[in-house]
């Protein structure tokens, strides 16, 4: 069900391919087949992330000196797309939640608040989540409202915020806060670490539509102190750090939106072969192939487009705004061929399609978080209408 792209687009070496068959294993021996156990417990085990750190699939893409391994986007991909292959939003989004968290500390943290977080992290001893979105407002971060002030040598952060991957549990939180409350637009905006086992922290479970095996929090902080040296970067830059970090996690999305369609259409196409309707198997039915055609024609030209901005993101090829404006539409045409595809397998698998268990209701559970995640659908075509100045 895979196509290989032509020689002068493929961008996976025999280096990546040899990650991506690694990591393949792990998800069939660790993964696979415990997905659907995993989201009707509302969790999968910590140990995961240790198991996970064993094999480098927690440090790919990090800075050796912070004990992880150096690697090109393609790299992060294969990974990326493998675990995607298990079919569970939510045990992605819990084991890759220090992806949003921890890359601004990489880049602005100090020498030696990178030192204490990134290396116990990669090694899945420690669990960091990314806390920006508030109550009051999702993709509209300049507006945030969760303040921390200065009092000596600390921050007293006050406020609230939700919907956080892996909030629950996190061991270190990247919050997204409030320095100067004369100032409310993005020039106010800082990033500051916020140890779990902070006192003043309230964290409480919100239940979902789907990515149950993920914890996913509402936070209050109230009154909580930390120390001055857990500013991350200097103050007033936080906002330009969360786009960054937003750029890379679009993508991420993006690639995962794909091997979740195609997840979707392997179990439909699986299912139409073994199903006998009138006699013959519902995969020799013209209404049922040209069903699967589409679900393929979609993902792989989603697919395409992500390999494509990938690609120019690693070769930082084209201008700045052009990039933002690629990463915008490659998720809008991944989560919607992912949309398409959960839709049309639920169809082919009929009754079975409604059942808990398969990987197609799950995911078709799955689709709006994606579309939604991460900036929504409406704000990913606005923004890539402002940089394309239409």
């Amino acid at each position: 069900m895979t196509f290989e792209l032509p020689p002068a687009g493929h961008h996976f070496s025999a280096e990546h391919e040899a990650f991506r068959a690694g990591v393949r294993a792990f998800v069939e021996r660790e993964i696979a087949s415990h997905v659907a156990a995993w989201d009707e417990a509302g969790s999968f085990p910590r140990g995961l992330y240790r198991k996970a750190a064993a094999i480098g699939l927690l440090g790919v893409g990090y800075p050796e000196a912070l004990g992880g391994t150096p690697a090109d986007v393609f790299m992060t991909l294969a990974a990326a797309e493998e675990i995607a292959r298990a079919g569970s939003g939510g045990l992605q989004a819990g084991l890759g939640s220090h992806h949003i968290a921890l890359p601004p500390i990489v880049a602005a943290g100090s020498a030696e608040l990178q030192q204490r977080v990134v290396p116990p992290v990669l090694a899945g001893e420690k669990i960091a989540a990314l806390a920006i979105t508030e109550p009051g407002g999702g993709s509209d971060v300049a507006a945030l409202r969760c303040t921390a002030r200065r009092v000596g040598a600390e921050y007293v952060v006050d406020g609230e915020k939700t919907f956080i991957t892996s909030g629950v549990r996190a061991d270190f939180l990247t919050v997204a806060v409030r320095t100067d409350p004369s100032n409310k637009g993005p020039g106010g905006v800082s990033l500051l670490l916020v140890e779990g086992d902070r006192p003043g922290l309230e964290r409480t479970v919100l239940a979902k539509t789907g990515w149950w095996a993920s914890d996913t929090a509402h936070l209050r902080f109230s009154g909580v102190r930390v120390p001055a040296a857990n500013l991350i970067g200097e103050e007033g830059a936080g906002f330009k750090a969360i786009m960054r970090n937003f750029n890379h996690e679009r993508l991420m999305m993006a690639a995962m939106a794909c091997s979740y369609a195609e997840a979707c259409t392997a179990e439909a196409l699986a299912w139409a072969r073994e199903r006998k309707t009138f006699g013959a198997a519902l995969a020799e039915r013209q209404v049922i192939r040209h069903k699967l055609v589409d679900m393929v024609t979609r993902y792989e030209s989603a697919r395409a487009l992500v390999y494509d901005l990938a690609w120019r993101t690693e070769h930082r090829a084209g201008d700045a705004d052009a990039l933002v404006a690629r990463t915008c539409m490659a998720k809008i045409a991944a989560t919607q061929a992912m949309q398409f595809c959960a839709d049309q397998a639920v169809q082919i698998l009929g009754g079975m399609g409604f059942m808990r268990g398969t990987k197609s209701e799950r995911l078709y559970r799955e689709v709006k978080v994606m579309m939604i995640g991460g900036g929504s659908e409406e704000i990913m075509k606005d923004l890539a209408a402002r940089k394309l100045a239409i």
